[in-house]
């Protein structure tokens, strides 16, 4: 679902007002947030989705990575997860176990424990999870926080639904659909963690709304403006091949729509068209879009390399109100 489909979806659900609810609906963020004691908070969320890549194994573990990536956009660690799943009836047995299996290694992989879930018939198959994370409550980091000369660093390359799109078309590389998958199944815990020992104004993973999309969202809910430059943006291998031979996913027109046609960002005169597309393509498991004053940016970039996180420094928070995407 797209962005502005998901705003009109929510507009008739009343919003819970708490003391120790600390990020709720009307907040708009990656997760919920919620104290439990004055030093211990649970951050809940839920993503689930269809098959993205054809190895099951791998399915699995990257939607369970997708799913928990929401915790660690908080700033938190994995507790608990719980599997959604919808599956066909005639899906052997053999496939259905391998997706599980890829869910339940990248939960251990985060050090959380699976322990249940719920699962329906459907005739395309579903998977995702249901997770809880912990958190201390003023560690907490959301979207709202970013300030006007804050560094944007951001932690994966982008395109992976261009790159998906052409596998399903049978017209990918094997070397970058591997390149895409590899993006996909790391976690974004280490980078997590290293933002929370240095201290970060603000914090989104890159999913669904795609780079624009989430950086608008951080734009908006801290009344700032974000400047992004294409030419530091890391790109996946064949990303740009594969936009500019027109294997464009759906998300993508939705997510272009709600942001350029709404007049939300301001792109450069010249800017390619398959350019443009990376900006708004949909992620899967993306990276963090970090903002953080820039004199705690080499701590964060030497904490990032120590831990073997790729990163780029993609920007800077400004005055304003939109998203200005320079050359």
């Amino acid at each position: 679902m797209g962005p502005g489909d998901l705003e009109k979806l929510l507009l008739p659900i009343e919003e819970h007002i708490h003391p120790d609810l600390l990020v709720g609906l009307a907040g708009g963020d990656d997760a919920a947030v919620y104290r439990l004691t004055p030093a211990l908070a649970i951050i809940q969320t839920v993503d689930f989705f269809p098959p993205i890549v054809d190895d099951p194994y791998e399915y699995g573990a990257i939607a369970a990575a997708n799913a928990m990536s929401d915790v660690y956009a908080m700033g938190g660690e994995v507790l608990l997860a719980l599997n959604v799943a919808a599956f066909p009836d005639t899906l052997p047995v053999e496939i259905t176990n391998e997706i599980l299996r890829g869910g339940a290694e990248k939960v251990a992989e985060a050090g959380g424990l699976l322990v249940g879930g719920h699962t329906l018939l459907d005739d395309e198959p579903k998977y995702g999870l249901c997770v809880t994370g912990i958190i201390h409550p003023d560690s907490v980091v959301t979207k709202a926080g970013a300030q006007v000369g804050d560094a944007l660093v951001l932690t994966k390359p982008l395109g992976v639904a261009l790159v998906a799109t052409a596998l399903k078309a049978q017209a990918a590389k094997e070397e970058d659909a591997r390149a895409a998958v590899k993006s996909m199944l790391r976690l974004n815990r280490a980078a997590a963690q290293a933002m929370q020992e240095v201290g970060v104004h603000a914090c989104t993973d890159i999913t669904g709304f795609a780079l624009l999309g989430h950086a608008w969202e951080m734009a908006q809910r801290s009344k700032v403006g974000l400047k992004i430059s294409v030419s530091a943006l890391p790109l996946l291998p064949g990303a740009l091949d594969y936009a500019a031979r027109g294997f464009i996913p759906g998300g993508l027109v939705r997510n272009r729509h709600y942001i350029l046609e709404n007049d939300r960002a301001v792109l450069p005169e010249g800017l390619s068209e398959e350019m443009i597309d990376l900006l708004v393509c949909p992620e899967t498991s993306g990276g963090l879009l970090i903002a953080l004053p820039p004199d705690q940016l080499p701590r964060l970039q030497e904490l990032l390399t120590q831990r073997g996180e790729e990163h780029w420094v993609i920007g800077e928070v400004i005055e304003g109100d939109k998203i200005e995407v320079v050359a």
